[in-house]
């Protein structure tokens, strides 16, 4: 709502009002001070918390309020203006008290027609990161499409090299936004259109003209291949992680041995953590990348392992708390079910423990605690056999 203080005049502004216009409930409610001077907000609301540089912006109770970025002859004028210079027409919009609505000149044609276009052909010039909030915007609304003048411009943005010198973690927070969306998988499609993978995601430069195995297996390239299994586990942010990085060695081989792609899982583990530290991912994220790569071959081949291959890597995953995240990975990677029978594996073993006598041994009694682990999935797994 507006809320007038003397001069001010402050709207609900950008994608919340995007959000009201799409019937969706806004879950951040941004505000645009149309009117008055930061001398007046803050006498208004001296709790207000000033940041930003290029323009006034107050934070009061977890709400953002900014200034506009330009100001015209009058309130109507510095309005327009203000939209104009934002990131996308479909955030471009203002909401007053008394119902008016603002907006770009695109913007409700576009948000009709389900669009994402530049609000103005500098946008990336001027914030290069808005490059990787249109990718986060895909993957959270995948029924829009790029306009035309959207991947011209990220073309050029990268072209001009506008990218490098944005804040890395800034990055790795749009990537997990990106992850949290019902088609994470457009967050790298959209990188891939606007040839914007370098110089944060280098891992997948080329990935979109690498078949991702034999034609028997796979139709897709690895690049395809990685964004699709991103979608079939959309939901879990760590598990569309994973299905991004459970592939990446497949980057990584020699152009004389494709289609095939031996020891990708392996190759994968050092391009997993790099990926995850250049963004500043936390730690589980990284550490989950890197088991993805490395285990996603093994865990895919499940039924198949010996007992004591069964009891390495279900205790892997059971002390980094993955099993749950590698089970949905496999199921849309190899096929529903491939792993049904781990949690209850993983159940009997736990319960196997070594007598007092033989603890505290070292290597030793590692060795004895595995094979008796071991030796209870074989009894276990004959006994669900039988039945």
């Amino acid at each position: 709502m507006t809320k007038k203080h003397n001069n001010l005049k402050i709207l609900i502004a950008g994608g919340s009002v995007r959000d009201l216009l799409l019937g969706r409930t806004p879950k951040d409610l941004d505000y645009l001070i149309a009117s008055g001077s930061p001398e007046e907000f803050l006498a208004a609301f001296p709790k207000a918390r000033p940041v930003g540089k290029s323009y006034e912006i107050f934070y009061l109770k977890g709400l953002e309020f900014s200034f506009p970025r330009a100001r015209g002859a009058d309130i109507e004028e510095t309005i327009d203006l203000d939209l104009k210079a934002r990131d996308f027409t479909v955030n471009s919009f203002a909401l007053a008290e008394d119902g008016e609505l603002y907006a770009h000149p695109n913007g409700l044609e576009d948000l009709q027609n389900r669009i994402l276009r530049p609000s103005f052909p500098d946008t990336f010039k001027e914030d290069p990161l808005r490059v990787f909030r249109a990718a986060t915007f895909m993957a959270r609304f995948p029924e829009f499409s790029p306009h035309p003048d959207l991947i011209t411009e990220m073309k050029s943005c990268a072209a001009n090299g506008w990218l490098a010198d944005i804040a890395p973690d800034r990055i790795g927070v749009e990537l997990r936004k990106g992850l949290n969306g019902p088609k994470p998988g457009n967050f790298l499609r959209l990188l891939i259109q606007g040839n914007c993978l370098e110089p944060w995601f280098t891992e997948f430069t080329g990935a979109d003209d690498i078949p991702a195995g034999p034609p028997e297996y796979h139709d897709k390239s690895v690049a395809g291949h990685t964004a699709e299994i991103m979608d079939e586990v959309a939901g879990d942010p760590l598990s569309c992680w994973m299905a991004m990085c459970h592939d990446l060695g497949k980057a990584q081989t020699a152009p004389n041995i494709l289609p095939s792609h031996y020891g990708h899982d392996k190759a994968g583990m050092i391009p997993a953590k790099e990926l995850g530290s250049r963004l500043m991912l936390p730690v589980k994220f990284i550490r989950a990348g890197e088991s993805a790569a490395e285990l996603h071959m093994k865990a895919g081949n499940y039924q198949e392992l010996r007992p004591g291959t069964k009891v390495d890597l279900l205790m892997k995953l059971h002390v980094s708390g993955l099993l749950e995240n590698m089970i949905s990975l496999c199921n849309a990677d190899r096929g529903q079910g491939v792993l049904e029978n781990a949690p209850a594996d993983l159940a009997e073993i736990l319960k196997v423990s070594l007598p007092a006598h033989e603890r505290n041994l070292g290597k030793e009694s590692g060795e004895k605690l595995r094979n008796m682990r071991a030796m209870k999935i074989k009894t276990f797994n004959g006994s669900r056999n039988r039945i």
